[in-house]
């Protein structure tokens, strides 16, 4: 039995999916999904095989997730916001039998996902489609468990996006560990405000049909805000930038205070975000994830009620690590099963099963986890270990800094010094030097950047929302005087 299967009998008519214009039951996606799979067989693709998808959040896109999933076909959701030129050679390494598309977007080859919808599914006649297959069928195993369901690629915060694969138990053991944190159930609805082609929006989809907790999504160009005046919801993901804006809007904050859960991950953040949803009493949990380990490693055990240095407890279904040299290694049945690399799956685990995950931190008695930074962007200054997010986390507990990113600069006598780009309230508040002796007490003239240039709008790695820190660390060392 698939998992769309499984969810239709033991959930039934509650609501699954939340759209703009409707709500669709378990039974109605299972129906859509079913009609969707058919028409994937009808073309011969058999499972096993990669359909690569290129489109933004929307319904049918979730349709298609689901459909794959009962097909057995590899589903690759790819960033729909790649240039041209990275989503070509994406697209030529993962060599997929079908590219489906929101049909806004023009591939050689490629089909539009609307021709594998049967129109006639999305009416009234959806409430009569439900399975047939007797209760006593209801086997909570679910067949080819280690059977590779997805490529979810790497947000590449440095360097080229690796195409992760994981398997059915990879994402089934993480929606497991995770509900069991942060319960989301019968009446609960979580929005789609991650794409689906980001680990963490697509882990929800496992977590709705294990669990009977609704999704919602808007239209792709709905704003987040808008999203929360026309959903029923009850969680929500967000990256530290969207939390700033609900804040500042009276009304999103409000809406956030009615909420069971505010998920808050992506990067760092400052120590005023935190400060200020804790004020405004937001249900707020800090997590530690990775594309590898199937979305959440470390999540806090309840709503944070004050400033925490530390991203969460270790959740079941993982193990955790601390090497010789600091770094964080992970296992556990969460774990993908590898990078694609000319078709073949390539194992990323040491001989003891520990996945390196490049960033450096502690793991406390209690698996409570603490992260420094990464490994590839520590540098050493006058012989000692800096790390960057370090220096970051403290530039953003002064008053009037929201944003920072920490580079390395060449030092004659040091060998490297750091430099800060930042993002203030105001043009000039606080003053540099306000900055350098607040910086100088806390942290340490080693660690002070020795030059501060405010930034309004940071640049991005290509198709992504993440700062593109090699650009500013080229720039710093090449191209400022």
């Amino acid at each position: 039995m698939d998992i769309v299967t499984r969810a239709t009998h033991f959930f039934g008519n509650a609501p699954a999916l939340h759209c703009a214009d409707r709500t669709l039951s378990f039974n109605e996606c299972n129906a859509v999904a079913e009609g969707i799979a058919s028409r994937i067989k009808s073309r011969g693709i058999r499972s096993g095989k990669i359909v690569a998808i290129v489109s933004p959040n929307t319904p049918e896109l979730v349709m298609l997730l689901l459909a794959l999933l009962k097909a057995g076909v590899i589903a690759a959701p790819i960033n729909y916001r790649f240039p041209e030129p990275v989503l070509s050679k994406t697209l030529d390494k993962l060599e997929p039998t079908l590219i489906a598309t929101s049909g806004t977007t023009s591939i050689p080859g490629s089909i539009s996902i609307a021709e594998l919808l049967d129109r006639d599914l999305l009416g009234p006649a959806l409430h009569a489609a439900t399975s047939t297959v007797p209760a006593n069928n209801m086997a909570e195993n679910i067949e080819e468990m280690n059977q590779p369901v997805t490529i979810i690629h790497t947000s590449a915060s440095s360097g080229e996006a690796k195409a992760a694969v994981h398997s059915f138990a990879n994402h089934w053991y993480s929606a497991l560990g995770s509900n069991e944190n942060i319960p989301f159930g019968a009446g609960d609805c979580w929005l789609l405000s991650l794409p689906l082609f980001h680990i963490g929006g697509y882990s929800l989809l496992f977590r709705s049909l294990i669990s009977r907790g609704a999704l919602a999504i808007g239209n792709p160009d709905e704003s987040l805000g808008q999203s929360l005046r026309n959903f029923p919801l009850t969680h929500l993901s967000v990256v530290p930038t969207q939390l700033y804006r609900l804040l500042a809007d009276k009304e999103g904050a409000s809406r956030l205070r009615t909420m069971k859960a505010v998920l808050l991950g992506g990067s760092s953040a400052p120590k005023s975000l935190i400060e200020e949803a804790v004020r405004q009493h937001i249900p707020l949990y800090l997590s530690y994830g990775s594309t590898e380990m199937s979305s959440q490693i470390a999540t806090s055990p309840a709503p944070i009620q004050g400033i925490q240095e530390n991203s969460g407890k270790l959740l079941p279904w993982r193990e955790i690590k601390v090497s010789e040299d600091g770094e964080l290694l992970v296992k556990g049945a969460c774990l993908f099963q590898g990078y694609l690399r000319e078709g073949k799956i390539e194992p990323q685990t040491d001989h003891d099963g520990w996945f390196h995950t490049s960033d450096m931190g502690s793991v406390a008695d209690d698996k409570t986890i603490t992260v420094a930074g990464r490994k590839d962007n520590m540098f050493i200054a006058g012989g000692e270990n800096i790390h960057p997010e370090e220096i970051e986390k403290v530039l953003m507990m002064i008053d009037g800094i929201i944003e920072a990113l920490v580079v390395p600069v060449n030092d004659d006598e040091y060998g490297q010094r750091p430099v800060a780009f930042i993002k203030t309230i105001e043009e000039n508040i606080p003053d540099e030097a306000t900055i350098t002796r607040t910086m100088h007490s806390i942290a340490g003239k080693l660690k002070s950047p020795i030059r501060y240039y405010r930034v309004n709008e940071w640049g991005t790695l290509p198709g992504s929302q993440k700062t593109d820190r090699n650009f500013y660390k080229h720039l710093a060392n090449t191209g400022l005087t």
